[in-house]
């Protein structure tokens, strides 16, 4: 049977979305900020040639500039102000989250609450600053050194144009953040990750538009692109269904006396999700093993024959890159599920509030017993997570396909739509309680 919440869900029409203005204003505040920060991936750093930037990427199109271009919807290959995009405060952000699990006094801090979550926070802002600094004075002296088809990529290198860039990118990367903190505040949804999100859908309708070239020219056959978009499909709705799924443990708390009355003898559910690590390991994998290719490119084959040797084993597609994909996003996916759940602290907190699991006796044997329930969990969704990952991969280098999305774009577009449409299904749930209590108030007023 339906619980309350999913028959109101149900019942939620455009009627009752046309009636919530507060989700509107919060909806047209997050699309104006959006906009805002797609217009600055298209002003550029000053100091550069826009011409020999792109000559260069468009040769480095394969390595982690590529997949971070991406992620900044194309900002960093036209190198403009926001070419970092949000990533260095991501950076920060999940490096703090390690260190939490290693330095006792930020694992107190975590465990302080609301106060100790923002002083973490404000951590992870200064760890950004700092992290933003480094990548844009190398992005600087990177520039300098780049020399395309067309000439020089800087036309006046120096001290002069690395500081510019250093401000530039720390300045540009600082406002995202502040404008993603001003989404999840007055928006809807998650700033950081609609950030992402619209970055990686902004070359959508390119991409789009080539692979039907592709099929208009003979390139590719209409039974082909067909299959593709079937495949498309259904690897979103797989996506779906697996980031659904969780394992619900039943958790029991006794009957308590207080005086007459009895208290507590309620049960509940702990939820664990299949994939608890999320997109992380996806990302680790992919920068880890296109760092060394793309060094070796920047090298333009002048290094040693091995060189040449390790990045022709490491290419897209390749069983050596395949083989080491799979086994980091398994590493990745045990180690973050490690740091972000504690089976111990769990089995404590339930202990503390007099909670326990069926048939399981309180304290080590339960955290024994989620450790369990986890570890199972996490190798069906690190299973999941690779098929999601190498199918593009296997796709691209096989088969020729014009495939944009790679898999951890892919997750990154499905989780953040979901809970997007999540959070508007709240506020018009919100909206329409809000109602009923106003409509009850005003019927107890007319019959006094």
């Amino acid at each position: 049977m339906a619980s309350a919440a999913e028959q109101l869900a149900a019942s939620i029409n455009f009627g009752a979305f046309a009636r919530a203005t507060e989700l509107k204003k919060r909806i047209w505040f997050t699309l104006g900020a959006l906009i805002v920060y797609r217009l600055g991936t298209y002003i550029p750093i000053p100091g550069i040639d826009p011409a020999a930037i792109t000559d260069i990427f468009n040769r480095q199109a394969g390595g982690i500039l590529g997949m971070f271009n991406m992620f900044a919807g194309g900002a960093l290959g036209r190198m403009t102000i926001f070419a970092l995009n949000i990533m260095p405060y991501i950076s920060a952000s999940i490096i703090m989250q390690l260190m939490t699990a290693v330095v006792p006094s930020l694992e107190a801090l975590k465990k302080e609450g609301e106060s100790g979550r923002k002083k973490i926070n404000q951590y992870s802002r200064y760890l950004t600053v700092l992290i933003t600094a480094g990548q844009a004075y190398g992005i600087s002296v990177w520039l300098e050194s780049l020399q395309s088809s067309v000439g020089p990529a800087v036309h006046d290198p120096g001290w002069f144009f690395r500081f510019s860039v250093v401000i530039t990118l720390v300045g540009g990367t600082m406002f995202l953040m502040w404008l993603g903190e001003q989404i999840t505040a007055r928006g809807i949804g998650n700033g950081i990750s609609l950030i992402i999100f619209a970055g990686i859908v902004a070359n959508l309708p390119q991409a789009m538009a080539a692979t039907l070239e592709l099929g208009r020219t003979g390139a590719l056959s209409t039974v082909f692109i067909i299959a593709l978009i079937v495949i498309v499909i259904g690897v979103i709705f797989f996506v779906v269904f697996m980031e659904r799924a969780q394992r619900r443990i039943l958790i029991q708390y006794p009957k308590r006396q207080h005086g007459a009355k009895v208290m507590g003898g309620e049960s509940t559910h702990l939820p664990l999700k299949l994939n608890t690590s999320g997109v992380i390991p996806p990302i680790f994998a992919s920068s880890i093993l296109l760092m060394p290719v793309t060094l070796i490119g920047f090298a333009a084959g002048q290094g040693p024959a091995w060189l040449n040797t390790v990045a022709a084993y490491l290419g897209h597609g390749q069983p050596l890159y395949l083989i080491l994909y799979v086994a980091l996003i398994v590493f990745f996916a045990f180690f973050y599920t490690a740091v972000v759940f504690s089976p111990a602290d769990t089995a404590d907190n339930l202990k503390k509030y007099g909670g326990f699991v069926p048939g399981i006796r309180p304290g080590k044997n339960t955290a024994d017993y989620l450790d369990k329930v986890l570890t199972r969990l996490t190798v069906v969704g690190a299973a999941y997570l690779s098929f999601v990952c190498i199918l593009p991969e296997i796709m691209i280098s096989q088969y020729a396909v014009p495939f944009y999305f790679g898999g951890t774009s892919l997750l990154i577009v499905v989780t953040v739509t979901m809970d997007t449409v999540a959070q508007i299904q709240s506020h018009l749930i919100a909206h329409q309680y809000e109602g009923l209590i106003k409509k009850a108030k005003l019927r107890g007023r007319g019959r006094r």
